[in-house]
């Protein structure tokens, strides 16, 4: 069985979005600013159906991320706002399910990409996910909601942040809710680079 992961960009001050996000503007306000570093490398461009990009460290490990996921996981608001900027061919190419209390038609789109949507729950959501993964990894791909809720059940083994030297200073924290729950974290491997700091986490199991 796969692992389940969560790979984002975070702000030093820990935003993984600016404010006012939304179908329009879906990083918010100054947003963009965290995945400059990611818009050149060539696995990155890959991904998205571009040619050319850069080899680098960073291509390696964004590569890396996105290697072994046979399904992804994401909440509403985060499929809400790329819906129209991900177009036909959205860069995932396995299938996704998208956690709501507003349920739908599984949508399906070119290249592999198909959303549920799932309505009862994380633990469902997990459940599907990993029937249609088999022995690959699952990806937890955001927002910060979906993330939150699965390292709180205990149920995310991994986390990666690409922590980018800007500070946004408002918007949506990755770790905001937690209040008294200490979750313990091993550290993986730290990468540097001039534009980005890669850090990887194993979540420690709970007594």
């Amino acid at each position: 069985m796969g692992k389940v992961k969560a790979d984002i960009s975070m702000s030093l001050d820990g935003y993984i979005a600016g404010p006012n996000a939304g179908p329009e503007q879906p990083l918010g306000e100054g947003g963009e600013r965290l995945h400059q570093w990611v818009y050149r490398l060539e696995s990155w461009r890959e991904q998205h159906g571009l040619e050319g990009g850069e080899a680098s460290r960073d291509s390696e490990i964004q590569e890396e991320a996105f290697r072994n996921v046979g399904a992804v996981l994401m909440g509403r608001r985060m499929f809400d706002e790329g819906e129209e900027p991900w177009g036909d061919n959205p860069p995932f190419h396995v299938p996704v399910f998208v956690l709501t209390h507003n349920p739908r038609e599984k949508l399906v789109k070119e290249g592999g990409t198909t959303f549920t949507f799932v309505s009862d729950g994380i633990e469902s959501g997990l459940r599907q996910a990993r029937e249609a993964a088999g022995e690959r990894d699952i990806a937890i791909a955001g927002g910060a909601s979906a993330i939150q809720q699965y390292l709180k059940a205990g149920l995310l083994d991994e986390i990666q942040i690409h922590l980018a030297p800007v500070l946004l200073g408002a918007g949506n924290r990755l770790f905001d809710g937690f209040n008294d729950e200490h979750i313990e974290l091993e550290r993986l491997r730290v990468v540097d680079s001039p534009t980005v700091t890669h850090l990887k986490y194993r979540v420690c199991e709970r007594a």
